[in-house]
């Protein structure tokens, strides 16, 4: 005769974690998460620096981009809404990167404690600068939003709605240009790194397509690097005035 299973034997059994747990937990979720939202930031980078070549054309088309930013959608969107709706998608894209790549670092430094004695030969300088790389972007972001979004430490006097005398005020000094720069160096190693990464990530390099992959990494990350330092040169060099 079978016996009814018991209350006790039923409230035992663990319960099975949710999948967005398990997916979140998982070393592959991690790096999904990672690769998803560095994606997602590239795609403001290419966007931004598309505007901030806007400033070889004048103050004035400068400023009128300025403002652009700050009514796009309206008159379905209130004013800066659609900038407020980027500002925090970005955000999470930020902290959701940051948080994946150091809980990946922490779970890579538990399973190897002994670092290797010999460094893998084919580890490029960006891969291995990755981790610094990250550390240097998120404090210039930090220095950029309080020097030309809230003018905390902009040098001279901040002046709302003239985004082009701010960002000349910026690269007049010595250190704004040299944060800038470096930080623009440092953005170019993470891309040329990440977007590879995060293409073998989400199943879409394969060895036909590595090489296509990584003259593509190296072009965005040129591209880029070049187009953001262009700016400061500008100002240093009297082009930008």
């Amino acid at each position: 005769m079978a016996l009814a299973p018991t209350r006790e034997r039923t409230a035992a059994r663990p319960p099975s974690p949710t999948p967005s747990r398990g997916f979140w937990s998982s070393t592959l979720g991690k790096k999904t998460v990672m690769a998803v939202s560095g994606l997602i930031m590239l795609g403001y980078l290419v966007a931004h620096v598309a505007g901030n070549l806007k400033v070889f054309f004048g103050p004035e088309e400068f400023n009128a981009y300025g403002h652009w930013l700050r009514v796009m959608g309206a008159p379905v969107l209130h004013h800066e809404w659609a900038l407020w709706l980027v500002r925090i998608v970005l955000l999470a894209a930020v902290v959701a990167h940051a948080v994946s790549a150091y809980q990946l670092s922490r779970r890579d430094i538990k399973a190897r404690p002994t670092a290797y004695v010999h460094r893998r030969k084919r580890s490029s300088y960006a891969t291995r600068t990755m981790r610094w790389g990250g550390i240097i972007l998120a404090l210039f972001i930090v220095w950029h939003v309080l020097d030309l979004t809230t003018g905390t430490v902009h040098p001279g006097g901040f002046e709302e709605g003239k985004p082009y005398q701010n960002v000349v005020d910026t690269f007049s000094t010595w250190y704004g240009n040299v944060v800038y720069i470096v930080a623009m160096l440092a953005l170019g190693l993470h891309v040329r790194h990440g977007f590879w990464s995060a293409a073998q990530t989400l199943g879409v390099g394969s060895a036909r397509r590595e090489r296509l992959l990584k003259v593509l990494a190296n072009a965005l990350a040129l591209v880029l690097t070049a187009g953001f330092v262009s700016v400061p040169l500008a100002v240093m060099t009297g082009v930008v005035s």
